[in-house]
């Protein structure tokens, strides 16, 4: 099959469950060598491109006035071919042609050559950067059903259940005419016969932390063992009643595969079950009590972009004095210090409708980059538990650990890894260096019309929201269509009254309307419209502009901060100018945005709001230089914590091999 697995069938050679064993992972060493020769694999891969190109092309023409039962005979001489030489390019192309007649003839939209390309190198094991409205939905079609007709189980991973749905729906008619099944795994789905049903279908869609999930659930059905060991252990149980829910780690096609390799891998998938509240309640309600008698400046300081309190001299003493009383753990400094930093974080460092927001008595996780809930995920330590007494809510039992593995060590296992992506420029070295994913720019198929105004900086955020109000209003009644962008859901309410008392109508999609996302977004391109949304929402939604639109210059996208990183702010921007379509973006922001004052010191963004400059806005040099730099620390702080996070995980399996496997 590749380098890794070489040209086997699953089943012929590679075991019941299928996937990288620990002695099969690269070393330390293996995964720099293979990040220094990544520009030397994208120069031979963009050069292949246009060849691959002429193959298909000539595969194709005796298709295009081929019968269904002609079709249907090319295709089962393919299938043996697949499944008895693998994926050898000859065999790759004529698929590739065989895929494209049928898409021309199911959904009467053939692939365009830059799709092929994006396929191809899908096929080879590589990430694909196509821009934005290229048509990736339709290009992963090429390499999962591709491999799937070798005998490969494949896994089609998209960064949210919506995708699931759509994706595999829409693409359904091209499997099913191939002869392959379609399954999807969600969330919702909680039944595990359903789920392993979906999992030995042909192909599965799914997300990543759904698939990640039922792997550890996996790893404890089977005692975490691999090997010989678990083959002798299937052999004994064949007639057991709870078989794994997954056939291995083959084959994965992963949709905006930044965001689930980048964005989604600074924490670790931990499954877990429910333990007793038990006297964990008059500890969290202690705990409280004492970070609320604690003085900020005086007892703490909140350092850091992220905010992180930290107790002073000053703040131990008084900590231990107020504490001495209680007894129990809160005799031992470093327990008791421990508590009222988490008591400290869940009053100060997490805020309401930023990190999370409160739905039916539960406190419900934002993610920071997407801007959507994750109701399944949970804090740690306590944490969740205390923001929870802090807001009132009724508590939830804490999670005890049963299984973990970070995304890192998860992807790495799949016999070969693929993806695509609009974004992939800014963290190309280290797909290349942790997963050994070299990232290739796929060609647009027509030029690119999209206009960068420019940054705008203004002294107070007042001035901000006043300014994005009269750009907002200027663009409508040009007859052209807006989608504004914000980092929170306080900041897109906030910006909502602003635009509702103006007499504005618009949409606003946050953490509160995840469910009517894509349906908003998809409508953004209409004539007047007028849409709010936080971060990346609606990525992976097509947005069709109107034609009179189109004409006046198509969708205008306004920033109002500065994303954590320059790939977010990218994929916002790529909201306009889809597939050669008109539209403009721009950043409007103030000295007194969060990603700001995070990042600099009051005295800074003091002095610069008193830069000489005409108007309310700083000079566009200054701005540049200071909504530039807290993205470009944002970026290196979170590659810090990937690559610890990585570092942790590869620790831990060292030192608890003598104890068997950790996950």
């Amino acid at each position: 099959m590749s380098d890794r697995g070489g040209s086997h069938r699953p089943g012929a050679g590679l075991g019941d469950y299928p996937e990288r064993g620990d002695d099969e992972l690269p070393s330390w060493l293996d995964r720099r060598l293979s990040a220094l020769a990544a520009p030397l694999r994208r120069t031979q891969a963009s050069r292949d491109l246009t060849r691959v190109l002429g193959r298909v092309d000539r595969y194709s023409q005796p298709l295009r006035c081929a019968s269904d039962s002609d079709l249907q005979s090319a295709l089962d001489g393919l299938r043996r071919r697949l499944v008895i030489d693998g994926l050898e390019p000859d065999h790759v192309a004529r698929a590739f042609a065989l895929i494209r007649e049928i898409a021309d003839r199911k959904l009467g939209t053939p692939h365009y050559d830059v799709q092929l390309m994006g396929g191809w190198l899908m096929t080879q094991g590589m990430l694909a950067e196509m821009q934005t409205g290229e048509g990736k939905t339709l290009a992963a079609t090429l390499p999962a059903c591709t491999a799937a007709l070798a005998g490969f189980p494949v896994h089609v991973i998209s960064s949210n259940d919506y995708l699931v749905s759509r994706d595999s729906e829409e693409m359904r008619p091209i499997y099913e005419t191939l002869g392959l099944t379609v399954g999807t795994v969600t969330e919702e789905e909680k039944d595990d016969d359903a789920r392993r049903a979906a999992y030995a279908c042909d192909v599965t869609y799914a997300t990543g932390k759904v698939i990640a999930f039922d792997y550890l659930r996996d790893r404890i059905r089977l005692g975490g063992r691999r090997g010989l060991a678990r083959r002798v252990e299937r052999i004994a149980a064949a007639n057991d009643r709870d078989p794994p829910l997954l056939r291995g780690l083959c084959f994965a096609v992963i949709d905006e595969a930044d965001s689930v390799l980048i964005d989604e891998a600074r924490t670790p998938l931990i499954l877990s079950r429910r333990a007793q509240v038990g006297e964990q309640r008059r500890l969290l309600k202690q705990t409280l009590r004492l970070a609320r008698s604690l003085e900020r400046s005086r007892d703490f300081e909140l350092e850091g972009a992220s905010s992180a309190p930290v107790l002073t001299e000053l703040g131990r003493e008084r900590l231990e004095l107020l504490a001495a009383p209680m007894g129990g753990l809160w005799h031992g400094p470093r327990r008791r210090e421990e508590w009222v930093i988490r008591g400290l974080s869940a009053l100060y460092t997490f805020e309401r409708d930023r990190q999370y927001i409160v739905r039916d008595d539960r406190v419900q996780i934002v993610d920071a980059l997407t801007g959507r809930v994750s109701p399944d995920r949970s804090w740690e330590g306590g944490l969740h538990q205390l923001i929870e007494l802090k807001e009132g809510c009724t508590l939830t039992p804490p999670n005890e650990t049963l299984a973990r593995i970070s995304y890192q060590q998860f992807f790495r296992r799949y016999l070969r890894v693929s993806g695509m992506t609009g974004t992939a420029r800014e963290v190309a070295g280290e797909l290349a260096s942790t997963y050994g994913l070299h990232a290739v720019a796929v060609p647009p198929r027509r030029p690119n019309q999209r206009v960068e105004i420019g940054e705008r900086l203004y002294r107070r955020e007042a001035d901000k929201w006043k300014a994005i109000v009269e750009r907002v209003r200027s663009v409508r009644d040009a007859g052209r269509s807006v989608l504004i962008g914000t980092n929170s859901v306080a900041s897109s309410e906030a910006l909502s009254e602003r635009l509702a008392a103006t007499g504005l109508e618009h949409e606003v999609i946050n953490a509160r309307q995840d469910a009517q996302e894509a349906a908003v977004v998809a409508r953004a391109g209409e004539r007047g419209r007028i849409t709010v949304a936080t971060s990346m929402a609606g990525r992976g939604t097509d947005i069709k502009l109107d034609d009179d639109v189109r004409e006046k210059g198509g969708l205008h996208v306004i920033a109002t901060e500065r994303a954590e990183a320059r790939r977010v702010d990218r994929q916002l921007f790529g909201r306009c100018g889809r597939q050669g379509d008109p539209g403009s973006f721009e950043v409007l922001a103030s000295l007194q945005d969060e990603t700001l004052t995070n990042h600099f010191p009051a005295w800074l963004l003091g002095a610069a709001a008193r830069w000489p400059s005409r108007g309310e806005q700083l000079p566009p040099w200054l701005a540049r230089l200071l909504l530039r730099m807290p993205q470009r620390a944002e970026e290196r702080r979170h590659r810090r914590l990937r690559r610890g996070l990585m570092s942790l995980e590869e620790y831990l399996d060292r030192v608890l091999a003598f104890a068997g496997m950790r996950e």
